[in-house]
């Protein structure tokens, strides 16, 4: 998908944004909103996630980070080794 912005003459000579400021806003603000993730805020901001998230915190924002974006990311693969550690003690080598 490609957007295309109208930006007033003056803000445009005005030499204050990049176009990379402008997606970093862009970023933020949708990223706030809630209406795009971590990751794809960071891929708009052309900016890995890590400095996406100190460019976050520098302004105060916090991650969008619930019990179940948690339980998903820890639960879930210690969930994985348990299983994978009992499958492991029930085989039996001959």
């Amino acid at each position: 998908m490609k957007i295309t912005l109208d930006i007033p003459d003056s803000l445009a000579a005005s030499h204050t944004f990049s176009q990379v400021d402008w997606l970093q806003e862009v970023a933020v603000a949708l990223f706030r909103q809630e209406l795009i993730t971590l990751g794809t805020a960071s891929q708009l901001a052309g900016m890995n996630q890590m400095a996406f998230q100190e460019l976050l915190y520098d302004r105060s924002i916090g991650l969008h980070y619930d019990l179940a974006d948690y339980q998903a990311r820890h639960c879930q693969p210690a969930r994985q080794q348990l299983a994978m550690r009992d499958f492991v003690k029930g085989v039996r080598c001959l």
